[in-house]
């Protein structure tokens, strides 16, 4: 497959996951709903694949497993899915952000739209970009040191098993179903912002992807040029949504690197650049989606058949914390 597919292919996979995550979003707002009308009318189950818009669970999940106190049995799938992102990023860099995080679509689309009606998007200073770009890992840090560091063994258990914990996903749609003023004003600015700014949350606000990034840097596969083949057009620094200075570059390491093979697809001469294995052996595009999916499901997969993935709390477990 010619790397200038590559787009079309990512964008299919992005909405396909994109897709799946508003019909398990709508599938758990029925099973909520209809907990109201008596355990025994329940007529839809809760889908386990939920816990995977838990990544603070998934981050307590595993450090308390860590630390021995086993696998979260209340969000079990937020830990699989928190596991199996990491594995990603170690493997095919920040694959994630740009290929199954609804959050990264809908802002790519936002800067795409934001660019046919300026013609441009606008990008900060450096000095103020750097500095923003900070905001993200202070975050990251605030979290690790609290879940990770600070909490204890039984402390990690206590808060699992916390009735808060237990409806944290309940709690997250009510979020989203009841928002208050402050909430509605901040989704208002950012979505704004992302018409003209590339990705203003990903790149400044999300610990998520800040701790990606990080696992992503001893990623062994990088964008590599090859500086015999480059013209130096400067097509694959132009097209970069996180501002890489790839045609400078002979392979592409930085944190900010997500994968999305935008470079590569827009490089038409020579084939200067691709991406490669400790920058020795090339990946065809078709390889990469594959390992994409493959990667995705299988850690899913074993987290099923492992036993790991379906919560402990009972329908009656729901109904008591919900009040019903």
């Amino acid at each position: 497959m010619s790397s200038r597919y590559m787009q079309p292919l990512r964008i299919l996979i992005q909405f396909g996951f994109l897709g799946f995550m508003v019909w398990l979003g709508i599938r758990f707002y029925q099973f909520v709903q209809s907990i109201g009308s008596g355990i025994k009318e329940i007529g839809v189950a809760r889908p386990d694949g939920i816990d995977g818009f838990l990544p603070i669970s998934g981050l307590v999940g595993s450090a308390s497993w860590l630390k021995g106190g086993g696998i979260n049995s209340i969000h079990p799938a937020a830990v699989v899915i928190f596991l199996t992102v990491i594995l990603v990023s170690l493997l095919l860099r920040r694959a994630f952000c740009s290929w199954i995080c609804p959050v990264s679509v809908i802002s790519e689309c936002a800067w795409k739209v934001g660019f046919r009606l300026f013609h441009r998007n606008w990008r900060l200073p450096v000095w103020f970009d750097v500095s923003l770009r900070s905001l993200k890992y202070l975050l990251l840090l605030f979290f690790v040191y609290i879940v990770v560091i600070a909490m204890s063994p039984d402390a990690l258990i206590s808060f699992i098993h916390s009735d808060d914990h237990m409806i944290a996903d309940v709690r997250l749609l009510k979020f989203f179903l009841h928002m208050s003023s402050l909430t509605m004003v901040v989704i208002v600015v950012l979505t704004v912002l992302s018409f003209i700014l590339k990705n203003p949350f990903c790149r400044y606000l999300c610990p998520y992807g800040a701790l990606l990034g990080l696992v992503a840097i001893v990623s062994p596969l990088r964008v590599t040029r090859n500086s015999e083949r480059c013209v130096s057009c400067g097509v694959c620094s132009q097209v970069c949504p996180t501002y890489i200075d790839v045609m400078h570059k002979k392979s592409v390491a930085s944190s900010e690197c997500i994968a999305c093979w935008r470079c590569i697809s827009h490089c038409r001469f020579n084939n200067a650049l691709s991406m490669r294995v400790i920058q020795r052996y090339a990946v065809p595009g078709f390889i990469f989606a594959g390992m994409v999916l493959l990667l995705f499901w299988g850690g899913t997969t074993i987290g099923k058949l492992s036993g790991h993935w379906h919560s402990s709390l009972s329908l009656k477990d729901y109904a008591r914390l919900l009040g019903k």
